[in-house]
């Protein structure tokens, strides 16, 4: 998968995580040490969701579609990942359909960092930073920032291909609601 085939279907994964990692570092937020778990890209529509699902399919190995709150999402992973700079690259893209109660940011939305089982460590430590906690299940619980621009950052104790596991799915083809 060619930098550009991604940036037409995404933008710019790496500007965003970029972006993202300087606002961290701006608050005292060191993420040199964490995992990129993925970067999630939100849709305004559900014909735009099937058109970037369906876009990223023919760059991936597997999709695992689930429902969420009413809600399709995707979580897909591609074949090549994207590389974002710091010899960091990202796999796994989350691909979420119109938004359900919050603003959030159509297009590259948030980030996931994996801090590991210290999670909770860490967000003790940097609790004054923390917009909330979302509880996602049992294996999925992170902690987000959500910036002025309502794009997100978020931790998680287990990256989301690991969470997908562990809720039984499996990334072993194309599977759709």
């Amino acid at each position: 998968m060619s930098i550009s085939t991604v940036k037409k279907i995404l933008g710019d994964p790496e500007l965003f995580y970029t972006t993202q990692k300087f606002r961290l570092a701006d608050i005292g937020i060191d993420v040199s040490g964490f995992g990129v778990s993925h970067v999630a890209f939100r849709t305004e529509t559900l014909d735009e969701y099937i058109d970037v699902r369906d876009a990223l399919e023919a760059h991936s190995s597997s999709n695992v579609e689930n429902e969420w709150n009413g809600r399709r999402i995707s979580k897909l992973l591609l074949r090549n990942p994207i590389p974002l700079g710091d010899g960091r690259d990202v796999s796994l893209i989350e691909l979420i359909p119109p938004v359900h109660q919050n603003t959030y940011k159509m297009g590259l939305e948030h980030v996931g960092f994996v801090v590991g089982e210290s999670l909770e460590e860490f967000a003790a430590q940097h609790s004054d930073h923390f917009t909330g906690r979302q509880d996602q299940g049992p294996f999925c619980q992170p902690f987000y920032i959500a910036f002025p621009d309502h794009t997100n950052v978020k931790f998680y104790e287990h990256s989301l291909h690991d969470v997908c596991v562990l809720e039984g799915k499996t990334f072993d083809g194309f599977h759709h609601v």
